[in-house]
């Protein structure tokens, strides 16, 4: 503003044009919304997919701020968001068959309803156990997501067409630290070896068939038939780096019926706290 007496100048237009925010729906960004109900049967599988995209990407989020460079800060942020969408999508596909929505999935189970396995449920641990996690659970992801993106059910396929290519990336992280820390420091590749080893006996649980499995032939893969790609996957990023497949007994991990590793009742717990403080709150 001039001082009284100074000449007045014509306000100049603003550079930046005229901005508005326009109000869109989240739901718009989900893969899979033809709205369709999903049967139960294809709910409880849905269930499980999610969860364990829900619960993992719950356990990254926690490396914001602590990783070891800030790129992976972003890089882990970035990955944590992309299995969120991921698990939004399923969840909500899941909540079609009985009128739930995402959010009632996701902070209103308690921990024997959740489905995830054992191997998200791993404590996060130092960063080569988080990359060991994270080697498995992305070759693991990628083998079902191509599988499934072929799926008779319209929503699941569309969810995994999307899914596949985010996680591709996500399997490409993993592998290139998994070859970074087996061929750094003997401290490094001590780690990554042990790392390898403490994730190697919840690798089984993601492969079994059960008779839910059976019922949805054509819907969706069966696990055991996604462990040839896996392991051969796992072999040669395990044979550049000089490691040996951890030769480990399996774990009688139960996560897809309800049986949970310790670790996951304070994570819920963590993650629900908000949601049932504050029930019905929006902002």
């Amino acid at each position: 503003m001039s001082a009284p007496g100074q000449p007045q100048h014509p306000v100049e237009a603003d550079v930046h044009g005229e901005v508005t925010v326009d109000e869109i729906e989240l739901s718009a960004e989900l893969a899979g919304e033809d709205g369709r109900a999903a049967s139960a049967d294809v709910a409880e599988y849905a269930l499980r997919l999610g969860d364990d995209a829900l619960i993992l990407s719950q356990q990254l989020s926690a490396w914001v701020a602590h990783a070891p460079e800030l790129e992976e800060d972003v890089a882990l942020a970035n990955i944590a968001l992309d299995l969120l969408g991921h698990a939004r999508s399923l969840l909500r596909y899941a909540g079609t068959a009985d009128g739930r929505s995402e959010d009632d999935l996701a902070y209103w189970r308690d921990e024997p309803e959740f489905r995830s396995s054992w191997l998200v449920e791993q404590p996060n641990g130092d960063f080569a156990h988080t990359i060991a996690r994270q080697l498995v659970a992305a070759g693991y992801m990628f083998e079902l997501y191509t599988a499934l993106s072929g799926s008779a059910d319209p929503s699941l396929a569309a969810i995994a067409a999307k899914a596949v290519k985010e996680v591709d990336y996500h399997r490409d992280h993993a592998v290139t630290w998994t070859l970074r820390l087996a061929g750094g420091t003997d401290e490094s590749r001590r780690r990554m070896i042990a790392a390898l080893t403490d994730m190697w006996p919840y690798v089984d649980e993601l492969f079994r068939d059960d008779d839910l499995l059976e019922r949805l032939e054509g819907v969706a893969p069966r696990p055991s038939a996604l462990r040839p790609g896996f392991d051969d996957v796992i072999a040669a990023v395990l044979a550049e780096a000089g490691l040996d497949v951890p030769s480990v007994q399996p774990s009688r991990a139960g996560g897809r019926d309800g049986a949970h590793f310790a670790t996951l009742g304070p994570l819920l717990a963590e993650m629900q706290v908000l949601a049932r403080q504050h029930p019905g709150a929006t902002w």
